[in-house]
């Protein structure tokens, strides 16, 4: 089983990939060619795929049933003890309060009305 899926790729490439595979799903394409076959294909998808992103998803021996290959992502394939899982750079991790920076003193205005009515 073969599942490629492209992004923001020329719509040749997804008509190339046609031949072999069926589009289920805009840009999503599945299938069951052979290992020659689908290296010839990444390798169409990786020449064609200009700006676009692209990712290979087949069958292997291996623990987990399946390996899978990416083509201009953010995320990366690593190796982590013999299982393949996917690195996701840590992108501008939200910005949290410095420890001096707490609460103002006080009450709420919300809390005042809450306690003592809004008169």
């Amino acid at each position: 089983m073969t599942v490629i899926v492209l992004t923001n790729c020329p719509v040749g490439l997804r008509g190339f990939l046609t031949r072999w595979l069926l589009e289920i799903s805009a840009g999503v394409f599945i299938g069951n060619p052979s290992a020659r076959i689908r290296d010839v294909l990444w390798a169409e998808v990786q020449e064609y795929a200009n700006q676009g992103r692209a990712l290979l998803v087949h069958t292997a021996d291996s623990e987990q049933g399946f390996t899978f290959r990416t083509h201009d992502h953010k995320w990366h394939p690593t190796d982590h003890e013999g299982l393949t899982l996917i690195h996701r750079p840590n992108e501008a991790a939200p910005k949290l309060p410095k420890p001096s920076e707490g609460p103002k003193a006080g009450w709420s205005r919300a809390a005042k009305r809450r306690r003592f009515g809004r008169g």
